[in-house]
């Protein structure tokens, strides 16, 4: 019963494991977001992912700074990709207690006086988020 035991903690911790330290391939994740069907900053949700897509008057630049600034200090989260300058960016926002990722990707472009901001979340691992994705969405344009 004790090896069996010791078993399953060693195949939970190499899960564990591998959830935190596999890499994140910014081909893979840093791609062009699908814009949302509505344009007013409704986050439309999916079972693992989120999108948003807002008309502002800021410059795309300026509004993907305010938006980097909101998503580095949400815990947990880091840049993988792109920069205000790019018009694109990409960050991993892992999960307190696996470390499970989420991949947030937002583009601005210039439209008219201001921006089309679009926002894609989504996770890496299941099928279901439970919404966390659409949270943190939600949370990110309250703050914008």
């Amino acid at each position: 019963m004790g090896m069996i035991a010791g078993l399953l903690a060693l195949i939970v911790a190499g899960f564990g494991l591998y959830v935190r330290l596999a890499p994140s391939d910014p081909a893979r994740w840093h791609v062009t977001p699908v814009p949302a069907a509505r344009t007013d900053c409704t986050v439309e949700a999916g079972t693992g992912d989120a999108r948003a897509t807002c008309l502002r008057p800021q410059s795309p630049a300026q509004l993907l700074a305010q938006l980097d600034e909101i998503a580095t200090a949400t815990p947990h989260t880091t840049r993988l990709a792109g920069s205000p300058d790019t018009g694109r960016i990409t960050w991993i926002t892992r999960s307190r207690l696996w470390g499970f990722p989420d991949y947030t990707t937002a583009e601005a472009t210039a439209d008219g006086t201001g921006s089309r901001l679009t926002l894609h979340a989504r996770l890496r691992f299941g099928s279901s988020d439970l919404g966390v994705n659409a949270s943190r969405l939600r949370d990110w344009l309250a703050r914008l």
